[in-house]
């Protein structure tokens, strides 16, 4: 059996730009992580939990379990990492040769969001919780892709939410996984619905969030032109996660006249977005112009 441990990337509100002072926080939302043979869980988890207490040993308060301490990914790959702690590139990196020894896999899904304030994307509380869900449900799929191909079931674990999230989210995960086995097989591959741990009791909960924080900052150099993290895509020490995502990983672009980025795709120092000789995608004032158009044509069809 494979155990998927995953956690989100971004969040599922409004963005414009990481310089904006509201809408800041990522250009596209998903879940990400990692799946591995059960066989080889316990043995990741442990020497992610040793070569954490060794390299965060001055950081770690002597009152506190060196276990249950934890490092959050967006204060690992800080926006100057790569200047001013280039050796945690380099943890990383080992960490994550060491998940591929152990025949396991990088894993993301996300979606671009359209670009603007709630307002101007007609975008409020329901469409952040549909986007929610798409995300999920294109996860499950994925995984469950993945473990098919692997001719494996699979159990997916992700960081716990408070009771009232999961009591919402449950039942769509279960109708999903239940209404999608009658015509796609693979979803039979995955044991229950998603079970939320507790990332202070996982270590590989932990690992996850390292891997959605590496996700989500390739995701925000591919996306926007004047990205801070750039460095991803060149990084030496982060050469072990190029090839490492399973097949099925994509970010799934919004309204863009490009194809979606697949598998290690983010990874690169190439744009395809930015890149390409010919002008593929149109500037942001028209793009937001496209935005208000569709918004009046949302808001017209439900008067």
């Amino acid at each position: 059996m494979l155990l998927a441990y995953i956690d989100e990337i971004g969040s599922t509100g409004a963005f414009i730009h990481p310089n904006h002072n509201r809408f800041s926080d990522s250009p596209a939302f998903g879940y990400g992580g990692f799946i591995i043979p059960e066989e080889s869980a316990r043995e990741f988890g442990s020497y992610f939990a040793e070569r954490k207490k060794i390299f965060f040993r001055n950081e770690i308060p002597n009152n506190i379990d060196p276990g249950r301490w934890e490092k959050k990914g967006s204060d690992l790959l800080f926006a100057l990492a790569i200047n001013e702690r280039p050796q945690n590139l380099r943890l990383l990196g080992s960490l994550i040769s060491k998940l591929r020894k152990l025949d396991g896999h990088l894993f993301y899904y996300a979606e671009e969001k359209p670009i603007g304030t709630p307002k101007a994307t007609n975008c409020g509380a329901t469409e952040f919780r549909d986007r929610e869900e798409t995300a999920m449900r294109e996860t499950l799929n994925r995984i469950a892709r993945h473990a098919d191909y692997e001719d494996s079931r699979v159990l997916v674990m992700m960081d716990q939410i408070n009771e009232k999230s999961r009591i919402q989210r449950l039942p769509a995960m279960y109708a999903h996984i239940l209404g999608r086995a009658s015509e796609h097989q693979e979803m039979r591959r995955i044991v229950e619905p998603p079970m939320h741990i507790d990332s202070q009791l996982s270590t590989n909960i932990q690992f996850a969030d390292w891997i959605c924080s590496l996700a989500k900052r390739a995701i925000e150099y591919q996306l926007v032109e004047d990205s801070r993290y750039s460095w991803v895509s060149t990084a030496e020490a982060l050469t072990p996660a190029r090839g490492s995502f399973t097949y099925e990983s994509k970010l799934r672009l919004y309204h863009r006249a490009i194809d979606d980025l697949n598998h290690s795709s983010i990874l690169r120092p190439t744009r395809p977005l930015f890149n390409s000789k010919i002008n593929q995608t149109l500037d942001e004032e028209n793009r937001r112009k496209l935005e208000k158009v569709r918004a009046a044509t949302i808001k017209e069809a439900n008067n």
